[in-house]
């Protein structure tokens, strides 16, 4: 019976310790992972949006997906700051996966995720932001919601928000065709 080569030996024995050491690292990190702050968590102690627009108190409706990355940064995040304002504030989650939301995505022209929904007591909008929002930001703009007034630093309103912008117009004199390009 032949011996195996100790160079080859020394490189099955490494390959068998990176393995060990990665197999541990990973159990580890799923370990250390904190489920409470999942976006399905979230969503599943989220308060109904029927519910949320009716109670008298302001909310945060967010757009979401299981599969946006930026969803998945921002949620624990969010879970503290929904810990924060939760006894002052609704918070309402709702899936663009799921086409129940249909209705509402089409109605809040959810064309990026997240998307947040601004509202005050009466269920009024006051604000939408779109993309992943630093915790500093929401936190000041849900203080403002809580106590009812003017939410700063708002990216976009309802109806969205353009520069002002007025090109100037040359005289082409009397060659305005299309074919003519401006000669």
């Amino acid at each position: 019976m032949e011996s195996t080569p100790a160079p080859q030996r020394m490189r099955n024995f490494a390959i068998v310790t990176i393995a060990i050491i990665l197999v541990v690292a990973l159990a580890l990190g799923v370990r250390a992972q904190n489920f409470t702050d999942s976006l399905e968590t979230q969503a599943k102690q989220a308060q109904p949006i029927d519910i949320a627009l009716s109670n008298g108190k302001p909310t945060l409706m967010e757009f979401y997906a299981n599969w946006c990355t930026s969803c998945q940064a921002m949620a624990p995040d969010l879970a503290a700051i929904k810990a924060q304002f939760s006894d002052r504030i609704n918070f309402s989650m709702l899936n663009v996966d799921n086409t129940k939301w249909l209705p509402e995505v089409t109605k809040y022209r959810v064309d990026g995720i997240p998307h947040f929904v601004f509202f005050d007591n009466k269920g009024e909008v006051l604000a939408q932001a779109i993309g992943e929002q630093p915790r500093q930001i929401l936190t000041a703009k849900l203080t403002a919601l809580a106590i009812g007034t003017a939410l700063t630093d708002t990216a976009s309103t309802t109806a969205g928000e353009v520069s002002k912008f007025t090109p100037k117009v040359v005289p082409s004199g009397g060659n305005d065709t299309p074919r003519a390009h401006g000669a």
